[in-house]
């Protein structure tokens, strides 16, 4: 069985739209893309570089698809996160597009949840997913995802596209460990870990 991981760059308050440019997503107006950019330091891309290198695969939806098609086939040779994007296989899911391009893209087809537990099913590494907030509800929803990585960065951006929003499947996590970056990036890993539990806190419980 191979591992889904889900990673994401985040506010604070758990924003993840458009982290990397003005123009990557201004869906419902958004301004303030390109948010994460000032804390990317040679110490956040090392940790970006060491997590692309043990993945075995890419799952995009499509408008990161898009953007990573646009820009990664551009990288330099030599570049690690360049040369592991554009060399390992990649699925995508889309409801619009009819054909991929980019080197080793694979458009899923059919039941979109059904096909991503069949790549499950398969043999390889470790598949990823970046970005792709649309894509990653529905991972979340049909119990797809396996870990989550997330890059947390100390800024409040108020509105936008949320990792954990609305209709999001409780579930119970289990932190597997922490880094953080002299900017400030705080950068956690979670795994699924079974159903929420519940309790109570309060002297007369004794759980205080």
């Amino acid at each position: 069985m191979r591992k889904l991981m889900v990673t994401t760059f985040m506010s604070l308050d758990g924003v993840m739209q458009a982290p990397g440019g003005a123009d990557e997503d201004r869906d419902g107006g958004f301004e303030h893309g390109g948010w994460a950019v000032p804390f990317m330091d040679r110490q956040a891309i090392g940790l970006m570089e060491e997590l692309t290198g043990r993945a075995g695969a890419l799952l995009l939806g499509r408008r990161t698809y898009e953007i990573f098609a646009a820009t990664w086939p551009l990288a330099e040779p030599g570049d690690p996160i360049g040369d592991r994007m554009n060399g390992l296989p990649k699925y995508v899911a889309s409801r619009t597009l009819d054909a991929v391009s980019w080197q080793n893209s694979t458009l899923l087809t059919g039941d979109v949840a059904e096909a991503v537990a069949g790549l499950k099913e398969g043999e390889g590494g470790e598949i990823q997913v970046h970005g792709s907030g649309g894509l990653i509800q529905m991972l979340i929803a049909q119990g797809l995802v396996d870990e989550f990585h997330l890059l947390v960065f100390p800024v409040l951006i108020g509105s936008g596209k949320r990792l954990f929003g609305a209709g999001t499947v409780p579930a119970g996590l289990a932190l597997g460990g922490v880094t953080t970056t002299d900017t400030g990036l705080v950068i956690s890993t979670y795994s699924r870990d079974g159903k929420l539990e519940y309790g109570a806190m309060g002297p007369e419980t004794g759980n205080w």
